[in-house]
This record gives structure tokens, C-alpha cells and sequence, in this order.
């Protein structure tokens, strides 16, 4: 227990003494009218404060500013000189205090803003994840109405399908491989397009992937369409034997 159990007021207010230092510290109370005013006053200027404040900061920042707040010297300064003792002491603590209170509510709202800019910024994304899926679907269901679609399909060497389905109306197809298994660790399906000859990167599936959708504009003026196994993460030129060839002329 500090030698001046006045100073104690500030932690007391911002319920940071221990079980021991509290009851010693409301023992006090009861026969302190100055100390009984500080901590009322203190409490309400803290709850107007945090007026606003809708996020709470992490527990450690909390106990680090109230361990500084009472390890901070509460004592008068010693020029000028104080004004009259109780009065002084009173004021220079209540000072201390709320200006404590204050940093600690500060932070509290400064930790709420970045909290709220983070949410915001993940709820914008899934918003334009969910935007982009939706308007990619609205676009499969155009080519695949259109009343010039062709499909083709051919077998995978591993084991599934693959179905290439074109529009030369909407000048794009749709890309469906369905495989019965990903490849094996550390390799993955990668799909090309092919025009005159040379082969062209359309997607390289993720490591334990085994079926996707894929819309490629353009692919009518494609001859062919292939699925490879690749090393993860894809390759630029396919691995041969080509694990399946869709010819689209």
C-alpha cells in the first residue's frame, strides 16, 4: 500500500487495485469526504468519456496504461508554489486522474475506429466476391443459352471428364472439368486453350482441386482444349502426354 492513500483514488476509480488496496482504500473512503468527491467526479467524467467509444481495447493495452498510471509520481509540483494544501492536492490529483481516464478512453475509441476499418474493408471484399460470382454466373447462363452452343467432351486419362461448351454468338465457351480425384501431392490440373498450334495457359486448378468452371472469351477461335498434370503451381508450356484433348472444329 502507497504511503499517501490519497493517490490511490485514481486507480480506485479505474478499478485497478488489488482485493487488498480496494477494501483498505473504501475503508478510507468512509472517513474522506475530499477523496469520496474525487472518485464521484472522476467516475462521471470517465462515463461521458467513452461516450461513443463501441470497441473495447485488447486487456493488455488496459492493464499496461493503468500500470503506468500508478507508477506515475502524483505528488504536487514543486513550483509554483501549490495553493493552499487541501485544495491543491484535491485539484492536482483530480487533474492527474482524469487526464489519466482520458488517455485510457481515447484509446479505447482510436482501437474502435481501426477495428471498424478493418471489418468494413473485409465486408467490402465479401460483398465484391459475392458481386463478381454472381455476375460470372449470369455469364455461363448466357453462353450456355445461346442458341448456338456446341459441346464437346472427351474422357481424362486419370479418371473423369472433361466438357468444352462454345458459342460463336457470344464469341466464348465454358470449360467443365470434372476428374474423380486430384492428382497426387504436389501436382495439380492445368487447362489450355490451343490456336494454330501453340498452347495457351486458360487456369491452373489449386493443389487437391479436381473440378472447376471456367469461362474463356475468345475460345471459338481455338482448335483444341487440353488438361495436363502439372507441378504446383502450373507450368507454362503443358506436360505431354496431355491427360485429355477436346478438338473443337
Amino acid at each position: 500500500m502507497t504511503t499517501d492513500v490519497h493517490s490511490l483514488v485514481g486507480p480506485y476509480a479505474l478499478d485497478a487495485l488489488d482485493d487488498l488496496e480496494r477494501a483498505a482504500f473504501e475503508r478510507h473512503l468512509r472517513e474522506c469526504q475530499s477523496c469520496r468527491s474525487d472518485a464521484d467526479e472522476l467516475r462521471e467524467a470517465a462515463t461521458h468519456l467513452a461516450d461513443g467509444a463501441w470497441a473495447v481495447p485488447p486487456p493488455r493495452l488496459r492493464d499496461n496504461v493503468l500500470a503506468e498510471i500508478r507508477n506515475t509520481p502524483q505528488g504536487a509540483p514543486s513550483s509554483p508554489p501549490p495553493p493552499p494544501a487541501r485544495t491543491g492536492r484535491r485539484s492536482h490529483r483530480f487533474s492527474a486522474r482524469l487526464a489519466a481516464a482520458a488517455a485510457v478512453t481515447v484509446t479505447a475509441a482510436l482501437t474502435g475506429t481501426v477495428v471498424y476499418a478493418v471489418q468494413d474493408r473485409r465486408v467490402r471484399h465479401e460483398q465484391a466476391v459475392a458481386d463478381a460470382a454472381q455476375a460470372n454466373d449470369a455469364r455461363i447462363r448466357s453462353i450456355l443459352a445461346a442458341p448456338d452452343l456446341a459441346v464437346r467432351e472427351e474422357r481424362l486419362t486419370s479418371g473423369g471428364k472433361v466438357t468444352v461448351m462454345t458459342s460463336q454468338l457470344r464469341d466464348a465457351g465454358v470449360i467443365l472439368l470434372a476428374a474423380d480425384a486430384a492428382p497426387d501431392p504436389g501436382r495439380i490440373y492445368q487447362l489450355w486453350s490451343i490456336r494454330s498450334g501453340t498452347p495457351a495457359s486458360v487456369k491452373a486448378l489449386g493443389e487437391g482441386e479436381a473440378t472447376t468452371v471456367q469461362i474463356v472469351q475468345g475460345l471459338p477461335g481455338a482448335s483444341e482444349v487440353g488438361v495436363t498434370v502439372e507441378p504446383a503451381p502450373g507450368s507454362t508450356t503443358p506436360t505431354t502426354p496431355l491427360d485429355a484433348l477436346v478438338s473443337l472444329t
